[in-house]
């Protein structure tokens, strides 16, 4: 078990940043959503939480829409269904961006993701922890000071074993491209084309990751220590992982052709 230790506002550089809010997609998480939006509230006064809720059976949206009426800072944005991780956070992304919030974070209700640890992806947002600001913050397992805690040996393989996968396979330096505690600029995500994005299991996860390294924008990894969930049931199965790693490798296939091509182009014009 973690202590909960990391408490309280932390004012200073970060005031640049300005609104935030944190999207939080739900599905059947009526025993974590109370929970986590009142250690969220409580790590960080200032920002707001709007909860995506996929009409959830339990009546999880409910919930939400009762954490709404007593706390201004708490939303809702209601779907038809459940549609898959990404169009959830597409859709809260979107509703964001109309509401006008400069910064737009992403996080698990499940408590996976621990909200007295955001500081750290918001400081380093903002360039607070003296190494420069950045477009895009990602709460990372694999940097060294990130754990896991509780997660079956097989499991942490599969992750590990994934994000070694993806960055040989479409060549890039991010250590958890899968992870889903992350905030980003406004700018960052209007310059990625979110209305191109097809991505609707945990792949988007790494789908936002390298349109923001192609778009030039800089990404920085900060570490977090990672729960498993102790209620309710997770979401990954095996079906999940195996469309991931199919759009994977079919990204990875692309890249490697564009680059060939880049290569050849290139070549050729250096012919006399």
């Amino acid at each position: 078990m973690s202590t909960y230790d990391e408490t309280g506002p932390r004012p200073g550089p970060r005031a640049e940043l300005g609104r935030v809010v944190m999207v939080v997609p739900t599905f059947n998480e009526a025993d974590n959503l109370a929970w986590i939006v009142g250690r969220l509230r409580a790590a960080e006064p200032d920002l707001h939480v709007l909860v995506v809720d996929d009409h959830s059976p339990d009546g999880t949206g409910d919930i939400a829409d009762a954490l709404a009426a007593e706390d201004d800072a708490v939303h809702v944005l209601h779907r038809a269904g459940k549609g898959g991780l990404g169009a959830a956070y597409l859709a809260g992304f979107a509703w964001a961006l109309d509401a006008g919030y400069d910064v737009v974070g992403e996080m698990d209700a499940d408590g996976s993701h621990q909200p007295e640890q955001l500081h750290r992806l918001l400081d380093a947002l903002a360039g607070a922890d003296g190494r420069g600001s950045a477009d895009l913050v990602i709460g990372s397992r694999y940097v060294p000071g990130g754990s896991v805690v509780n997660w079956p040996w097989r499991r942490e393989a599969l992750s590990r074993g994934g994000n070694l996968y993806v960055r040989l396979l479409l060549g890039i330096s991010v250590r958890d491209a899968t992870a889903g505690f992350r905030v980003f600029r406004r700018s960052a995500l209007e310059k990625i084309d979110l209305a191109s994005v097809q991505s609707t299991g945990y792949v988007f996860q790494t789908d936002l990751v390298t349109r923001c390294l192609h778009a030039g924008l800089t990404v920085r990894e900060v570490p977090i220590e990672f729960i498993e969930r102790e209620r309710g049931d997770s979401k990954m199965s095996g079906a999940v992982a195996t469309e991931s790693l199919r759009r994977i490798t079919q990204w990875g296939i692309s890249e490697r052709r564009e680059q060939l091509r880049r290569e050849r182009a290139r070549r050729a014009g250096r012919r006399p």
